[in-house]
């Protein structure tokens, strides 16, 4: 059973027809919306200041979510899959946004709807990833715009895998 823990009288919150791994690790001011799958070994620690996740969210193995106290929360929007050993730091992550395996979003940063963060890449504090771009490297710089193959094919397709995905594990 999945390690889900209050932190100053605050439990966290999903909504219908969630995936949440047995291993993964919820603490705190953490509010999940419908949809949404916490795999294996992913930690959503909402002790230092709040988090709110939306509908359709993938958070994939491994994926570190947390905040810094009483100066930047985490909120995450609709459709957005965040892969394999991503760490997400006091941000905000809008629609539709595809985070790669192993990239870091640091505090302050916003990453606007329709858009990819390559495997990777380190988005800098207070960075704005404006809508419909793809960003990649060290640190994270714009490399090409999201076009309808990129949204359809690999945002919305993984977005919506990962709850077929979910499916197939037994209760």
């Amino acid at each position: 059973m999945a390690l889900i823990k209050s932190v100053n009288g605050i439990l966290p919150e999903w909504g219908d027809n969630c995936f949440i791994a047995d291993n993964a690790t919820i603490t705190g001011d953490v509010i999940i919306g419908d949809d949404c799958s916490i795999w294996f070994n992913a930690v959503v620690r909402g002790d230092v200041h709040y988090i709110r996740i939306g509908d359709n969210v993938n958070i994939q193995d491994g994926v570190i979510i947390h905040c810094t106290y009483q100066k930047a929360p985490v909120e995450i929007g609709d459709n957005v899959s965040i892969a394999h050993g991503a760490i997400v730091h006091g941000c905000t992550i809008h629609d539709n946004v595809l985070i790669g395996m192993g990239a870091i979003i640091m505090d302050g940063a916003v990453i606007e709807r329709n858009s990819v963060i390559a495997a990777g890449a380190l988005i800098s504090k207070n960075t704005v990833v404006k809508s419909g771009s793809v960003y990649a490297g060290v640190p994270a710089k714009q490399i090409k715009t999201v076009d309808t193959e990129l949204l359809e094919g690999e945002i919305h397709r993984i977005s919506d895998n990962y709850n077929m995905y979910a499916s197939w594990y037994d209760e």
